[in-house]
């Protein structure tokens, strides 16, 4: 089960830090993401065409960020994430392309694909809660 707070960040934002990595070199970007809450997925759409892309199709494992930009160390919140990337076909395509679409309408313009981000764990620091509050969510296979 995952902790509201968790959950109430993660609406409360809609551009996150994608990192990849193919070989030995790193790569990070960033995208708008749509949540499904019911799903625990991070939703984004991507082009075939992007170094990401490319890069997931090699190796599907990723991390993310999600970041409040402040300057007031009382208010600092960031989530690090890490899970695998999946390209989702069918109905939970069209589910998940539905869900980002809703939210950011203008991305029927653009082409490319949804890609859909399984997290299998999450820390998320908050210092509204005391300085250097971490919530950890850990799902993931040992």
């Amino acid at each position: 089960m995952i902790d509201q707070k968790f959950i109430d960040f993660i609406k409360q934002h809609h551009v996150l830090t994608l990192a990849t990595a193919a070989g030995s070199q790193p790569y990070c970007c960033n995208c708008f993401y749509s949540y499904d809450d019911t799903r625990n997925i991070f939703i984004v759409k991507t082009n075939e065409n992007t170094r990401h892309t490319q890069e997931l199709q090699q190796n599907p494992r990723v991390a993310l960020s999600i970041v409040l930009e402040t300057e007031e160390i009382g208010k600092i919140q960031g989530l690090q994430i890490t899970g695998k990337a999946v390209f989702y076909d069918g109905e939970l395509l069209r589910e998940a392309t539905r869900q980002y679409l809703k939210r950011f309408p203008y991305a029927v313009l653009k082409p490319g694909e949804t890609l859909a981000i399984e997290p299998d764990y999450m820390k998320l620091t908050d210092n509204r809660f005391g300085f250097g509050k971490k919530l950890i969510w850990n799902n993931a296979k040992k």
